[in-house]
């Protein structure tokens, strides 16, 4: 790997960005979430989910590059003192290589810095390598669940102490 930055996203990143998110949903979930969730996602669906994420009121957005090529991005919103990473991924090619670690605690530090004290997400239960993934950078189970509609499949909420990232 080379040159990784990070920057803010805008609309004009909106291609990109369904490309990694694409690419992450159909090529990395398909070894680990059950094929008809995989195949739910739309390239409508993506474009129209990331749009509204570049554009929500208090969501940020930030990208990830590798030689001004967009491998990854997280998306992640304060409110109050509790912060929200609600998305995470990473082009299969550029996976293993420390992007989705550099986007995590960019998204940490930046809630943070927003004065919160403590963060979650949600991951698809079934999707063992995220799970392993965020608890090496401190994520852990909470005991809450859900199934959401669109998706219908388990997803478990994790929790972060963000002073301890500090």
């Amino acid at each position: 790997m080379t040159t990784l930055a990070l920057r803010d996203a805008g609309l004009d990143d909106l291609e990109a960005v369904v490309r990694v998110f694409l690419g992450c949903f159909r090529v990395t979930y398909a070894a680990h979430l059950p094929p008809r969730l995989v195949a739910s996602m739309s390239d409508e669906a993506a474009r129209s989910l990331w749009e509204r994420a570049l554009t929500s009121p208090g969501r940020e957005v930030v990208v990830a590059q590798i030689d001004d090529e967009v491998c990854g991005v997280v998306g992640f919103e304060a409110d109050g003192e509790e912060g929200w990473v609600h998305s995470l991924y990473v082009a299969p090619d550029a996976q293993g290589h420390g992007v989705g670690s550099a986007l995590v605690r960019h998204a940490a530090d930046r809630l943070l810095k927003a004065g919160c004290h403590r963060a979650y997400l949600w991951v698809f239960a079934e999707n063992e390598p995220s799970v392993r993934f965020y608890a090496r950078h401190g994520w852990t189970p909470d005991g809450v669940t859900r199934v959401e509609e669109p998706f219908g499949e388990n997803e478990i909420r994790l929790f972060r102490s963000l002073e301890a990232a500090a």
